[in-house]
C-alpha cells in the first residue's frame, strides 16, 4: 500500500528465470501483489517467482501484448505498474512514479528512458529505433511522447475497460499509451533510470520495428 492505494506490479516473462529473481528482489514492500505472466516460458521463471510470493498467471497464446492482456485481467490493485522481467527497469522508483500520478492528477503515467542514464544500457540501433518510432507516432497521432517503447507504466486500473487493446505482439507497448491519449485521460511521462539487461536478448530488432511501424500506419488510417 502506497499513498492509500493498493499497488499491483504486472510482469511479462519468456524465460526470465535469473531476471525475474532479480526484479522481484527489488521490489519495494510498498507493493501489494507481484503478478508475473508465463508466457511458455521452458526454464524454471514461473517457479521462482512463487518461490518469491509472486501470483503467476499462465498465458498460452505467445507475444508481448497477449502476456500483458492475461496479467492486466489478473492484477486487483488500484494502480498497475507494469515492468520487465529482465531488470532494465527499476523497481525501486516506484514508489516515486506513483506519488508523481497522485501529486499531477494524472490517469496515465509512461516511465521514459530518454535521456539514457547509463548509455551502454541501449545499443544504437535500439536507441534509432527507438527515436523513429516515437517520432512516427508523434507525427500520425499529434501526441506528445517522449518515449513510445517504453515498457514501464503507472496507471489506475479503472482505465483498462476503457482502452481497445487489440496487439498481442510488441506493438502493445505504444498502443497501450495512444489509447490513453485518444481517449482523453491524463497522460504524463517521467524519468527513469534504464540498465543493463540480465539474461538472452528476445527482441528481434527488424522484425519487430517494422512491425511496430505497421502497427501505427494502421491504427491512424485503418479506424482501429
Amino acid at each position: 500500500m502506497h499513498a492509500n492505494l493498493r499497488l499491483s506490479v504486472v510482469i511479462p516473462c519468456y524465460n526470465e528465470e535469473d531476471g525475474v529473481r532479480e526484479v522481484i528482489g527489488r521490489m519495494p514492500k510498498a507493493v501489494d501483489e507481484i503478478v508475473v505472466v508465463d508466457n511458455n516460458c521452458t526454464d524454471r521463471t514461473a517457479e521462482v517467482a512463487r518461490s518469491l510470493g509472486a501470483v503467476v498467471v499462465a498465458v498460452k497464446t505467445p507475444g508481448y501484448g497477449a502476456a500483458y492482456k492475461g496479467g492486466l485481467k489478473a492484477a486487483t490493485g488500484d494502480v498497475i505498474i507494469t515492468l520487465d522481467g529482465d531488470g532494465t527497469y527499476p523497481p525501486e522508483d516506484i514508489p516515486r512514479l506513483v506519488d508523481i500520478l497522485v501529486e499531477k492528477r494524472w490517469d496515465f503515467l509512461s516511465a521514459s528512458r530518454f535521456p539514457l542514464v547509463d548509455p551502454k544500457a541501449m545499443g544504437f540501433t535500439n536507441r534509432l529505433g527507438n527515436w523513429v518510432l516515437t517520432a512516427a507516432a508523434m507525427v500520425l497521432f499529434f501526441k506528445p511522447i517522449r518515449d513510445s517503447q517504453s515498457g514501464m507504466w503507472v496507471f489506475k486500473r479503472s482505465l483498462l475497460e476503457k482502452l481497445k487493446l487489440t496487439s498481442d505482439g510488441m506493438p502493445f507497448s505504444q498502443e497501450i499509451k495512444l489509447e490513453a491519449l485518444l481517449r482523453g485521460f491524463r497522460f504524463g511521462e517521467a524519468h527513469i533510470p534504464y540498465g543493463a539487461r540480465i539474461g538472452e536478448v528476445k527482441l528481434q530488432k527488424w522484425r519487430d520495428g517494422w512491425l511496430n511501424l505497421s502497427f501505427l500506419v494502421t491504427k491512424r488510417f485503418g479506424g482501429s
